[in-house]
C-alpha cells in the first residue's frame, strides 16, 4: 500500500486522489442569479444531503485549481442567497456536461446547453424543466475553506419547495430508483449510472442488531474461502438457527462441499440456511 502525506501533495494530485476514491458523488446542478438578474447554471459534485429536519443540502463550488478564481455560482449566492438544486439523470447528462464549460460571466448556460428555464415559486433562480427533481432553496450560510486554488466554499442550503416529475414516482408516492436513472461523478472524466444491474437492495438494520461476525465460530469467520460480504450476510442474522434447522440443512446437503453450497445459498440471500449448513 502506498501512503501520502497530505501537506506534501500538489493540489492537482490531491484532487485526483480524492475524486478517484470518493465516489460516486451525486451532482448538484445549481441554478443561481446575480444582482442584475443574469442566470447561471453549473454542476458540482461536491454535494450531498445533510439533514431532513430542517431539510439541508450542501454543495461546494471550489476555486479553480489552475487560476484560483471563484466560480460564478459562488459569487451569485453572495449577491442573491437563493439557489435551485436540480437533480441530474442520464437523459440530461450530456447537456449538463456542456453547461460546465468555462463560459464568461453573464453567459446564460440555460441557453448554451439547451435547457428550459421555468419560474420557481419561492426563490428567484429558475428551475431546469428537464430535471426529474428540483429543490428550491434559501442559502443559510456560506463557509469559505480557503483562498488558494482548490479551496472549497460550502453553500449550506435549506429546502423550501420540492418539485418531482410524477413519471419517476412509484405507486406509494416515492421516487422509484429504477425509473429515475440517476448519474453520479467518479474520478477524471468518468461517470456512474445508477440503473439496471448497478442497482441492488440491502435491507438496513434500523431496529434490530445482527449477531455479528465475532459471534461466528472460528472455522467460519477465519475461512479463506468466504468473502467479507459473505461473512457480513451471516453476521447480519438476528439469531443463530436452532439445532433442528441445522440438522435438516446438513442432511439435505450431505456429501456436498459445505462452503460451496453455503456460498450458493448466500448468493440467493438465504443466509439462515447458509449459516445452518456451516455451523
Amino acid at each position: 500500500m502506498i501512503s501520502f502525506s497530505a501537506d506534501e501533495l500538489s493540489t492537482q494530485k490531491m484532487h485526483q486522489l480524492l475524486l478517484g476514491s470518493v465516489g460516486p458523488r451525486p451532482i448538484c446542478f445549481a441554478s443561481t442569479i446575480d444582482a442584475q438578474g443574469n442566470r447561471n447554471l453549473a454542476p458540482f459534485s461536491f454535494f450531498n444531503v445533510f439533514s431532513a429536519a430542517p431539510p439541508i443540502l450542501v454543495f461546494s463550488p471550489a476555486r479553480s485549481g489552475r487560476t484560483g478564481e471563484s466560480k460564478h455560482t459562488y459569487q451569485n449566492v453572495l449577491e442573491v442567497p437563493e439557489v435551485v438544486i436540480n437533480i441530474v439523470n442520464y437523459a440530461m447528462v450530456e447537456q449538463m456536461s456542456l453547461a460546465s464549460s468555462p463560459y464568461a460571466k453573464g453567459v446564460d448556460e440555460f441557453i448554451k446547453a439547451g435547457f428550459t428555464p421555468i419560474t420557481s415559486e419561492t426563490v428567484a433562480p429558475f428551475r431546469v424543466k428537464e430535471s426529474p427533481v428540483q429543490f428550491e432553496c434559501h442559502v443559510n450560510q456560506v463557509i469559505e475553506l480557503g483562498q488558494q486554488g482548490g479551496a472549497g466554499n460550502l453553500i449550506i442550503c435549506q429546502v423550501k419547495k420540492i418539485h418531482v416529475n410524477e413519471a419517476f414516482m412509484n405507486e406509494q408516492g416515492n421516487i422509484d430508483q429504477n425509473k429515475i436513472d440517476l448519474v453520479a461523478r467518479m474520478g477524471g472524466d468518468w461517470y456512474c449510472r445508477a440503473n439496471g444491474e448497478a442497482l441492488f437492495e440491502l435491507v438496513k438494520p434500523l431496529t434490530v442488531c445482527g449477531i455479528g461476525v465475532d459471534a461466528l465460530p472460528d472455522h467460519i469467520k477465519n475461512s479463506h474461502r468466504l468473502t467479507g460480504n459473505e461473512l457480513g450476510k451471516l453476521g447480519n442474522l438476528e439469531a443463530v438457527p436452532d439445532a433442528e434447522f441445522m440438522y435438516e440443512l446438513k442432511n439435505k446437503y450431505e456429501g456436498q462441499d459445505a462452503i460451496e453450497a453455503a456460498k450458493t445459498l448466500l448468493a440467493a440471500n438465504q443466509a439462515k440456511e447458509a449459516l445452518a449448513l456451516l455451523w
